[in-house]
């Protein structure tokens, strides 16, 4: 009589991801509840990196030392698979780390600010690792060989990274990545201390259940097509696509709980967005200088960006340098009009003379394309009153708010507080 091995029992995903938020809530403490729900979704999604087609970035990011972050990492590595502690790391050796292994590795980068922060050097290649092995098929080419006996050679760089570091990362890799904002811990957060020699047994034994549970579910996650929710798209699809097919194929209560981390974490990391400083720029000038009106001369956009208090019109380079007509000029320049001309100042003809200035119609396309929806009701500014003239025509009187010097001494504005 021939005797068969029953199947293992069906592994229940949505209790084993409940129990592997339970083991980070021992030993962290995150920002938020969501940022609990994205840093297990993406423990998980390791597991199943073969069936994506592109891989979040993690990124535990600090003002401050003593924040946790290096423990956070430290416990994502005892439920990940195939660990690679990159210590020190160069780029040549992450290629061949990762492309010349079936079985992808899960790296780990603890103290990255030391690679990519103001002191650190050159670090394009590492830079260019960790960018393109955010998606499938994406290689770098790198010559392989002795001396003149060298050949062109594709390494594979895709592979999930988690990342944790003081101040913040490179622009290109803060888009592609899941921020968890670490803070030090509050007086009345209590957290056990972790000790590896028996803690790390019992992340391996989750880490070890959570491979079990991705072989169950592999199919169906290599065919999924999660719904995303309303207004994310294009990058920061990407970024939470993967960990959403993670909480639809567990179930439960993570469908949901995945929604709303990814809306609040993706709105989070753009309202701590300093790689925009363009959009900042037109998006003040519509909100908080302009205001309806439809041109306004340099001198009075500068004084009423030089005095928004959270911009850094006022202060550019930290020693109090404001922000100059020139550079506004070439900021500006850098956008386009609906005509696909650069946006550039144009005269103004008013009774005190003809200043350049800005035209919002020159503004409205690059508003239109690059600034979030604006406000029900814009922020007062210095130029509320402003005239309004359609079509572009030459201003006949001198705009409200601003004091001219006469044409026969100078042609420039001086812009003054309306009361």
């Amino acid at each position: 009589m021939t005797s068969t091995t029953p199947p293992a029992p069906s592994i229940d995903g949505a209790a084993l991801l409940d129990e592997v938020e339970q083991h980070h809530r021992r030993f962290n403490v995150f920002p938020s509840e969501h940022a609990y729900v994205a840093v297990t979704l993406w423990d998980a999604h390791a597991h199943l990196i073969s069936a994506f087609d592109s891989t979040p970035r993690i990124a535990f990011l600090s003002p401050e030392p003593g924040s946790g972050k290096s423990r956070a990492l430290e416990i994502v590595e005892t439920l990940v698979p195939n660990r690679l502690v990159a210590a020190h790391a160069t780029a040549n050796a992450m290629y061949r780390a990762v492309g010349d292994t079936d079985n992808l590795p899960t790296v780990l980068f603890d103290e990255v600010d030391t690679i990519f922060g103001p002191k650190a050097g050159d670090n394009e290649s590492l830079r260019g690792f960790i960018n393109a092995g955010h998606r499938r098929g994406v290689g770098v080419l790198r010559c392989v060989g002795d001396g003149s006996h060298q050949e062109a050679t594709e390494f594979q760089t895709f592979c999930a990274v988690a990342m944790a570091g003081l101040g913040s990362l490179p622009d290109t890799i803060l888009t592609r990545s899941v921020i968890i904002r670490m803070r030090k811990r509050a007086p009345n957060e209590d957290i056990q201390s972790y000790r590896q020699r028996v803690h790390e047994k019992q992340g391996h034994a989750l880490r070890d259940r959570l491979a079990k549970w991705a072989d169950q579910v592999r199919d169906q996650v290599e065919n999924a097509w999660p719904e995303l929710p309303e207004g994310i798209s294009d990058r920061p699809a990407d970024v939470w696509e993967p960990l959403l097919a993670v909480a639809d194929a567990a179930g439960g209560h993570w469908p949901e709980r995945a929604r709303a981390a990814c809306l609040e974490l993706v709105a989070a990391a753009k309202e701590g967005d300093k790689a925009s400083v363009g959009v900042q720029l037109l998006t003040d000038l519509r909100d908080k200088v302009f205001c309806g009106a439809d041109r306004m001369p340099t001198a009075a956009i500068l004084e009423c960006l030089h005095a928004i208090e959270d911009a850094p019109w006022g202060d550019m380079d930290g020693n109090g340098k404001e922000l100059t007509a020139r550079v506004l000029s070439k900021m500006l320049g850098e956008y386009v009009t609906v005509a696909n001309k650069p946006i550039r100042p144009r005269s103004i003809r008013t009774a005190g003379g003809v200043p350049k200035g800005y035209y919002a119609e020159d503004l409205a396309d690059a508003w239109l394309r690059y600034c979030p929806p604006a406000p029900e009701k814009s922020a007062t500014s210095a130029t509320s009153a402003t005239s309004q003239v359609s079509r572009g025509e030459n201003v006949a009187e001198e705009l409200p708010g601003i004091r001219y010097i006469g044409a026969e001494t100078a042609t420039a504005p001086i812009a003054t507080r309306s009361t």
